[in-house]
């Protein structure tokens, strides 16, 4: 896993996780396809640029969000999604595109998706050839996130 702040708080907080090793994937389809599992089972983190700041939603992998919703639920004048390069440098012991859904470990406000709701659930570890599993709950808690509806359609 490379994103050293991810493995070193669930170390640190004892969460428990699997860590798992697959072929390259860049998408979050090509990651349901490798691990063996439906795309509703994967936290995809989706990072907006909300007003001024960064938010990080978390959708199943399968959805995508809703910035309707999304303004409308954080209370924005203005959400779009935000560009890599934009926040590529808070992320900066992962790979590009392979962030963790625990936005505040890179010092984003996580909201989670209610549409998530797999009891157990696969993200990216910092890398496009490591993923990890765990418990929803233990997810959610770990992830100290609030819970939204975010997601497009049902």
């Amino acid at each position: 896993m490379s994103a050293e702040k991810l493995r070193e708080y669930l170390l640190t907080h004892g969460v428990p996780y699997e860590v798992h090793e697959h072929p390259l994937a860049f998408t979050t389809s090509r990651v349901a396809e490798v691990e063996h599992i439906p795309g509703k089972d994967i936290a995809k983190p989706v990072i907006l640029m909300a007003d001024d700041r960064f938010v990080m939603v978390v959708v199943p992998g399968h959805k995508h969000v809703d910035l309707g919703k999304a303004q409308e639920a954080l209370g924005c004048d203005m959400v779009r999604l935000a560009e890599e390069s934009e926040f590529a440098g808070a992320f900066a012991d992962c790979e590009r595109g392979a962030e963790p859904p625990l936005g505040h470990l890179y010092g984003m406000e996580t909201i989670v998706d209610l549409r998530l709701d797999s009891p157990r659930v696969t993200f990216r570890g910092g890398s496009h050839t490591q993923t990890i599993t765990m418990d929803l709950e233990d997810y959610r808690a770990a992830a100290h996130a609030a819970v939204g509806d975010f997601a497009a359609g049902r």
